[in-house]
């Protein structure tokens, strides 16, 4: 089982920046693929960033203002973000998949709130 925990959420003025953080714990053996979705209020869940090996895309509406990482220890999945506008206003989740000793599974963590406003 893995655990995914985010922070770094928060009140920012647009065109500020905030990096938000995703813990990874458990047996997570070998990561397939992360990625960062976002949920506007009154709106459905959308697809930010995602990353799997060294690859990387974006969601048209981030690209070149956003940037998903992950640490040495590839424990942590960041999301750098920069330049924010009002409708990046959402909550954040992180998602990861993997295998560990040759099970699959995947994993959510339970979301953190980024507001941009003056």
């Amino acid at each position: 089982q893995v655990q995914l925990v985010e922070s770094g959420g928060g009140l920012v003025q647009p065109g500020g920046s905030l990096r938000l953080s995703c813990a990874m714990s458990g047996s997570i053996g070998r990561i397939n693929a992360m990625a960062w979705y976002r949920q506007p209020p009154g709106k459905q869940r959308e697809l930010v960033a995602w990353r799997t090996g060294n690859w990387t895309n974006y969601a048209d509406s981030v690209k070149g203002r956003f940037t998903i990482s992950r640490d040495n220890a590839k424990t942590t999945i960041y999301l750098e973000m920069n330049s924010l506008k009002p409708e990046d206003t959402a909550v954040y989740y992180c998602n990861a998949d993997g295998n560990y000793l040759f099970l699959p599974w995947e994993s959510w963590g339970q979301g953190t709130q980024v507001t941009v406003s003056s």
